[in-house]
């Protein structure tokens, strides 16, 4: 005999477990798969039969004992009730199926909700091209929104649980990422003819966006066949999509878009949330009291207890013969009979059989029942009851009732005879449970189908779709909606019926009538009752700047004192001087703006100034700081839409200097000074002499010719007669500026100067003279050293340093190309592939020094000339606001920089040129560029070699205290760049620039 092990036991049993699976697997995909061994069969023969089980349950999926026999559900008692997503049903293990607040299942909290039938869905396609390799090119659109995208290989390869290798497992690393588990049914583009036919597909259905599931939750699109999504999730029924051959050339994005029903959508089959819970606790049997007409039975239980003569206490149960044993009383019968006559005939036994003794009776455990729920129920089946439960304790444990069953005609038979009809509207509506009738054993609940059913929407109180029975009238139907909402309009309910042929037809029907009260419903009508309109009648509105917005009372005389009745009402910063009143005239509806000057009303009410006001009337406040165009572009285009050929757009405009400048509406009889107060009146940099004012007038029909009219508004603030010109549309007002109206600028003076800090600066004003205004030099001053930078410099060279480094950029890209050509010529030698690299990393180390480089905006001036020359002459400066002045203190530094071997800076000596400091450095490097030398001076001026005679020798450059040697790279030894030289030029005199204002700032 063999033994084996537990652990090698366990080895083999997972082994096999893995071989059936495989060879179920493939009996159902049709693939190749291994088969469990003999070994592994003969383990699995001698495991116990309870473990084969166990392992055949582990593999198959299956639930339950291994006969699948199915028990009834147990109810014990009347429960209370929790949500359907915390049971653990089968179907409930696998999704948790709670709802969004539109009604969407969502299986998962973190998931997408599933679509269902009358979604919208949008759908996005991206074409899908396949290069001269077969490879995938993905011509992206643009619009990667939050959704769900696919191409159809993706789809497929989700479906089959496949990934991107080949047919012999091994990783396809060539495949692209956008290309994971493309099936290449074609690798060759596509025609020009197919290509084009593709286009017209995705127009057409990118064209039908949005797309509306039907009422079976089917996709229909032009030109394709049905798809089904109901039930899935938007990235599924992305896959799904991507997965059909007429989509084959597209990535596929589908997106739920979560709109909220309105109108008749919104209504809801009434009353079946009622079982939106399941039970959930069970209340322990003695705590409910027993009713009198309980019909005792078989398994009931009665609690005795003797008193008197004798004393005992008994719990009897009735037997399947329906008696109880009574000791010393023998076998009585109680089955069949109500609880209080059975405990009268037991009193009456022990009072003619026990003398002298008395008895309680009362009742112990309940009997269990066994009923049917059959019919339109959730899950419909037979369930063991308690014997105190009723028909709505069994539709609660059997789910409830579906939404195609009838909640107003549920029926109880028993022994094949209808017993009562349980109308849940009675207990819904009116709380009326008298239909609710205790169950017996072997009773059936049966739910029909839903009768004729009629949808009421609008302005009721209860908006639904109501299953009809007695109801037959429009009035009866709005009864069991609870009624009319006080904001409905009753006299202009709408009927929506299908006739007999088939169509839909509308009715209108006024409910304050009795006719239209008693007009007669049908099965499938729909009543609307519209709710009365939201504008407010005899009433103005007051909003924008106010403290105190909203509705008030209109009352014939009403004025706009009487609305805004003191500043106090106003926020501070408002327009006192411009009040818009928006009018609407009747009977067309057309829109009118007057405005009013605030402070003059109040100054003259009653007046003129104080303009009366109209029903419907808006008054708007404007904030003095803040932009109007917000408020007062809707006004602007509800003039435009009322516009015609004869009667142009009521609106004019004001620009320049003003608070407010803009487009404002023409008020009847509007004049230049009223545009002005409209615009939030003049800026105090506004040329108060004149203005212009420009008009459009079309001549006899044919053309437009623009005027130019000058507007005196010295003579308008005097009120000369004809000055204030009266505004035609399209009329534009220009305010100019006072000439030489600018902000002072200001200079900053730091350094050694004998007053350094902030100075205004005049216009015109040079540097010459704010420097005598500083009180010149200190005795330390550094003149030569002199740094001047200004904003606008500085931004130019921060342009630059940006061109430079995109220019510097391609080059590389261009030098790394060649580095591949030339690598590929001397096949893999690495002589040119070893230079082109060099060069690639030392341009690489350029780009980042560029990009670190912060620009100073330096300007070269030479002091001495702005100090002892001319002021105002060719040397002076002109001076700008933000410009800034650094003196330094007085220097005996020389310093070294770029390809030497000790950069730094030396003591200036008289008579040392500039290789006697470059050799006090330690000499140049291989790298430097001896013939490139040049020097910058304290002032920023570059002096590099002077060259003369016929040999053309260098000349030697004095070296002057505060002076910067520059020794650049010797870009010709390297892969040339013509940016480099250039580029290394520009990073060595920013840092000294930078070095310099160090130094002088404190």
């Amino acid at each position: 005999m063999r033994v084996v092990s537990f652990a090698a036991c366990r080895r083999l049993a997972r082994s096999l477990s893995a071989a059936i699976a495989l060879t179920l697997i493939g009996a159902v995909v049709g693939a190749q798969t291994p088969t469990p061994t003999q070994d592994q069969l003969n383990i699995f023969k001698n495991l116990p039969q309870d473990q084969q089980d166990a392992l055949m349950q582990s593999l198959l999926g299956g639930k339950g004992d291994a006969t699948n026999k199915k028990s009834d559900s147990q109810l014990e008692s009347p429960e209370t009730v929790k949500k359907k997503n915390d049971r653990t049903g089968e179907r409930e293990q696998e999704q948790i199926n709670d709802k969004t607040k539109d009604g969407h299942t969502l299986r998962k909290s973190d998931e997408d909700p599933e679509l269902r039938a009358d979604d919208y869905v949008l759908i996005d396609l991206t074409p899908v091209e396949l290069d001269k390799d077969g490879n995938l090119i993905v011509r992206s659109t643009g619009n990667q929104a939050s959704g769900s995208s696919s191409t159809p290989a993706q789809a497929a390869a989700a479906a089959a649980g496949t990934s991107s290798t080949d047919s012999l497992g091994k990783d396809n690393k060539n495949t692209p990422a956008s290309d994971f588990g493309r099936l290449r049914v074609e690798q060759r583009p596509r025609t020009p003819e197919e290509t084009t036919r593709s286009a017209t597909v995705r127009d057409r259905i990118l064209k039908g966006n949005p797309y509306k599931l039907n009422r079976f939750g089917v996709l229909e699109i032009p030109g394709l066949p049905s798809i089904p999504l109901a039930g899935l999730t938007a990235d599924e029924a992305t896959r799904r999509l991507s997965a059909d051959p007429d989509l084959r050339d597209y990535t596929v994005k589908l997106t739920l878009l979560r709109l909220e029903p309105l109108d008749d959508e919104f209504a809801k089959p009434f009353g079946y949330d009622l079982f939106e819970g399941v039970p959930s606790t069970f209340a322990p049997v003695k705590d409910i009291q027993v009713p009198i007409d309980y019909v005792v039975g078989p398994g009931d239980t009665f609690n005795i207890q003797l008193y008197g003569n004798e004393t005992a206490t008994y719990s009897l149960t009735v037997g399947r013969d329906g008696r109880i044993k009574f000791p010393k009383l023998g076998p009585i019968s109680v089955s069949g009979m109500g609880f209080d006559a059975a405990r009268e005939a037991l009193e009456h036994r022990v009072s003619q059989q026990l003398i002298g003794t008395q008895v309680s009776v009362t009742m112990g455990d309940l009997r269990s029942i066994r009923v049917f729920v059959l019919g339109e129920a959730e899950k419909p089946g037979s369930y063991t009851v308690s014997g105190l439960s009723t028909m709505t304790n069994a539709l609660f444990v059997s789910g409830g009732v579906k939404t195609i069953g009838s909640l107003r005609n549920i029926e109880l038979k028993r022994n094949g005879h209808l017993v009562s009809v349980l109308d849940l509207y009675d207990l819904l509506l009116h709380g009326d449970t008298s239909g609710d009738h205790q169950l017996m054993p072997g009773d059936v609940i049966f739910i029909p189908p839903i009768g004729p059913t009629a949808t009421v929407y609008g302005a009721v109180r209860r908006p639904a779709i109501y299953e009809l029975k007695k109801e037959n009238t429009a009035e009866q139907l709005v009864e069991i909606a609870g009624g009319l909402s006080p904001d409905a309009d009753a006299g202009l309910a709408q009927l929506e019926r299908i006739e007999a042929s088939q169509l839909r037809e509308m009715r209108n029907i006024n409910l304050n009538t009795s006719a239209g009260r008693n007009t007669e419903i049908s099965n499938g009508d729909k009543l609307r009752v519209p709710a009365i309109r939201p504008t407010l009648e005899n009433s103005v509105e007051l909003s924008g700047y106010v403290f105190r917005p909203g509705a008030f009372q209109y009352r014939a005389g009403l004025r706009l004192t009487d609305v805004l009745g003191s500043f106090d009402e106003l926020r501070p910063n408002a327009d006192r001087h411009y009040v818009m009143i928006r009018r609407v005239l009747p009977p067309d509806q057309r829109i009118e703006v007057i405005s009013a000057d605030l402070e003059r009303a109040l100054k003259a009410r009653g007046s003129a100034a104080d303009p009366p006001l109209q029903p419907r009337d808006r008054i708007i406040v404007f904030d003095l700081t803040a932009n109007r165009e917000r408020t007062v572009t809707p006004i602007i285009d509800d003039l435009k839409l009322q516009a015609s050929a004869s009667s142009p757009a009521q609106m004019v405009a004001i620009s320049g200097e003003v608070r407010a400048p803009g487009r404002y509406p023409l008020e009847p009889s509007m004049h230049v000074s009223d545009l002005i107060r409209a615009g939030g009146s003049l800026e105090d940099s506004a040329y108060s002499g004149e203005a212009e004012l420009n008009r459009y007038e079309v001549v006899d029909g044919k053309q437009r010719e623009t005027a130019l009219l000058e507007v005196n508004l010295a003579a308008i603030r005097h009120n000369e007669p004809g000055a204030d010109l009266e505004l035609r549309p399209y009329d534009i007002l220009v305010i100019k500026k006072t000439p030489q109206w600018e902000i002072p600028g200001t200079i900053v003076l730091n350094g050694e100067l004998r007053h350094p800090g902030r100075y205004p600066i005049q216009h015109g004003e040079t540097l010459s003279s704010v420097l005598r205004r500083a009180g010149g030099f200190t005795d330390i001053a550094f003149d030569e050293g002199a740094v001047f930078t200004r904003e606008e410099l500085k931004q130019r060279e921060k342009e630059q340093l940006e061109i430079l480094s995109n220019r510097l950029q391609s080059d590389l890209a261009a030098l790394s190309l060649e580095a591949v050509a030339t690598s590929a010529v001397t096949n893999g030698s690495g002589g040119g592939g070893a230079g082109a690299g060099q060069a690639l990393a030392i341009g690489q180390q350029l780009i980042q020094q560029l990009r670190n480089t912060k620009p100073v905006g330096r300007l070269v001036i030479d002091v001495d000339k702005v100090v002892n020359g001319r002021p105002g002459g060719p040397g002076d400066v002109l001076l700008r606001n933000g410009d800034v002045l650094l003196i330094p203190k007085k220097t005996q530094e020389v310093t070294v920089l770029g390809e030497v071997q000790g950069p730094t800076s030396h003591i200036y000596k008289v008579g040392l040129t500039r290789d006697d400091y470059i050799a006090q450095s330690g000499g140049t490097t291989q790298k430097a560029d001896r013939k490139r030398i040049y020097i910058v001076r304290a002032n920023g001026d570059v002096v590099t070699s002077v060259r003369s005679g016929w040999f053309r020798r260098s000349q030697s450059i004095p070296v002057r205290p505060g002076d910067t040697i520059v020794v650049p790279l010797d870009t010709e030894r390297v892969a040339p760049l013509p940016l480099w030289t250039a580029i290394t030029t520009i990073i060595y005199n920013l840092s000294i620039g930078l070095l310099a204002i160090h130094d002088v700032t404190p």
